[in-house]
């Protein structure tokens, strides 16, 4: 009979994990993000993915000059063990400047992963993060169906409003920024 092993997963903070990249053991190459202590591998980057992230990317900076700051692919801290790196994110402006302290969840307006392979895990492991965290807005992007799910009041469990856009006419604007409308036409061009 053979005896079972014990085994013990390492779980890091936020220092350590910055700490593995500034001694070389995370590589600038590496595509990972820290989540509840562990070190995730993202997901790989394709046409489609790349091509909605720039769409949304230009959108947002052009409508949101000077009222907040957009932010590609950097992470977010949420916590000591937690930081992810959503595709986009809309920072408000603040004292402090983000060169002296990094971007945490009371600083997000809107955080929005572009789902290519990763959808089931944007709908779970992210959403509930993003939630726990206090992100008032919450946007998933469909790559495969050309849709945007929006989720805002953010709740122990995840967020009470959920909202599926699918028509290519329909228009999405942040709860922040009402003012600045997309169409899905255009995000999905």
């Amino acid at each position: 009979m053979a005896a079972e092993v014990a085994t013990a997963r390492r779980r890091f903070t936020r220092e350590e994990y910055h700490r593995m990249g500034e001694v070389g053991i995370l590589k600038p190459h590496d595509r990972v993000e820290l989540i509840r202590g562990e070190i995730v591998e993202m997901s790989p980057i394709g046409r489609r993915h790349t091509a909605f992230v720039d769409n949304l990317n230009e959108f947002l900076v052009t409508r949101l000059a000077g009222r907040a700051i957009v932010s590609v692919q950097n992470p977010v801290a949420l916590s000591d063990d937690t930081e992810p790196q959503p595709d986009l994110k809309v920072l408000r402006r603040r004292v402090p400047p983000y060169k002296e302290r990094e971007a945490f969840g009371e600083d997000t307006l809107l955080l929005i992963e572009v789902a290519e392979t990763s959808l089931r895990y944007d709908r779970s492991t992210k959403l509930r993060l993003y939630a726990e965290a206090g992100i008032s807005e919450y946007w998933i992007v469909d790559c495969a169906a050309e849709s945007v799910e929006l989720y805002r009041t953010p709740e122990a469990e995840g967020y009470r409003d959920a909202l599926r856009v699918a028509d290519a006419g329909a228009t999405v604007s942040p709860q922040a920024f009402p003012d600045a409308t997309l169409t899905l036409a255009e995000m999905f061009a």
